[in-house]
């Protein structure tokens, strides 16, 4: 009897709660949660929709850990200084200094730059983590949403120029340099003028440079301009992804192991090889094109879907992707999730080689598909590759 009492007590009492904030209850759902769910209907499906590479840490950087974890267990679990392991707080210096030629780095969180009433820029197609971090600080009701030239998918610089002159100019731009979704690199002209404009409004500059060497354009170069007013943001900050008392030991020193010469050495082999595979990618969008955009970095291309040949009107996205993994056996991002319904990001870094090209083969095959027939189901001998 009386546990039945303190369940009805414990069923009152949460009642009373409500569960989530209102930031929590406003933020998006991960779109990579939508796509595990829609490629656990099929389980042979392959995804060329997450943003990972296929490949783990440096063999050498692992088996250096190994040996520190086995020569110092206890020290492997004990707390490190809040700011990070000074050895690798000096590797990180030098690394900005001397490959991105910046005079100094730092990495500051959105809690210390705006504030919740704070206008911020997010130029669409947008990365969906750095909405999703907006909303959860309570933010999202000032995001300002910025275009994109339709076939070059390069930022509108005219009029992010108009807005940061207007009576309520934004406190903060964000960019992806090379982007993530469309895998477009921009120019040192045109990352001169962004945080130039944003020196003379007064507002900070925050450039996610997450995907700094994966750069394929011919002559192409990641660029990171200088000024008081712009934060760099570089993968090495992905250390710190668990908020914790402090950032594990374990992972902070594999980060410094892998800034080693030898482990850049065995990352920039395997970078070299993703060439192939958006050669591949880009050939099985033909399709789509001539709206396929990317490819100059990072480890994406953006493509517009087409329009349903049934009735001439633009497909929902979502349920093309659901579509894709049902009928072709490929998992791809829906442009929804980065603020452009109509579109899909496609990913040619998250599969080793041996796999890809079955990938590619299935993805060029639902897209014709898609083009001639709409979401129609497909011939059994097309989805079995």
């Amino acid at each position: 009897m009386a546990h039945n009492s303190m369940a009805v007590s414990g069923t009152a009492t949460a009642g009373k709660y409500k569960a989530l904030s209102r930031r929590i209850d406003a933020t998006d759902t991960p779109v990579i949660d939508f796509t595990r769910r829609v490629m656990a209907s099929r389980k042979d499906a392959l995804s060329l929709a997450q943003g990972i590479v296929h490949w783990g840490p440096p063999p050498a950087a692992l088996a250096r850990l190994t040996s520190r974890l086995v020569a110092d267990p206890a020290a492997m679990s004990a707390y490190s200084p809040n700011e990070g392991l000074p050895a690798l707080r000096a590797a990180l210096r030098a690394k900005v200094t001397e490959r991105n030629k910046l005079p100094h780095a730092f990495i500051n969180a959105m809690l210390s730059l705006v504030d919740a009433d704070d206008r911020v820029v997010l130029f669409r197609p947008y990365y969906f983590d750095h909405l999703m971090a907006l909303q959860m600080t309570g933010s999202a009701e000032r995001v300002v949403l910025g275009e994109c030239d339709p076939a070059s998918m390069r930022p509108d610089l005219d009029w992010l120029e108009r807005e940061l002159a207007g009576p309520a100019p934004p406190r903060m731009v964000v960019a992806v340099n090379p982007c993530n979704p469309t895998g477009v690199l921009l120019t040192r002209a045109e990352l001169d003028r962004l945080a130039a404009l944003c020196g003379r409004a007064g507002a900070w500059l925050l450039l996610d440079n997450t995907y700094e060497d994966f750069v394929f354009a011919p002559g192409g170069e990641h660029y990171c301009p200088a000024g008081p007013h712009v934060v760099h943001l570089f993968s090495m900050s992905k250390v710190q992804d668990a908020v914790c008392i402090c950032a594990p030991q374990p992972s902070q020193l594999l980060a410094l192991e892998a800034l080693g010469p030898d482990s850049r050495e065995y990352v920039e082999g395997l970078i070299g090889q993703l060439e192939a595979n958006r050669d591949k990618l880009r050939a099985a969008l033909a399709p789509l094109e001539p709206h396929v955009a990317g490819g100059e970095g990072a480890i994406y291309l953006w493509a517009r879907l087409p329009t349903d040949p049934r009735d001439g009107k633009p497909l929902d996205d979502r349920a093309a992707v659901e579509w894709l993994v049902a009928q072709a056996g490929v998992c791809v991002i829906p442009g929804s999730a980065c603020g452009m319904p109509g579109y899909i990001r496609c990913s040619y870094a998250n599969l080793p080689p041996a796999t890809f090209p079955t990938a590619t083969a299935r993805l060029r095959a639902g897209l014709e598909h898609l083009v001639a027939h709409g979401m129609t189901d497909m011939p059994p001998a097309t989805t079995k590759q």
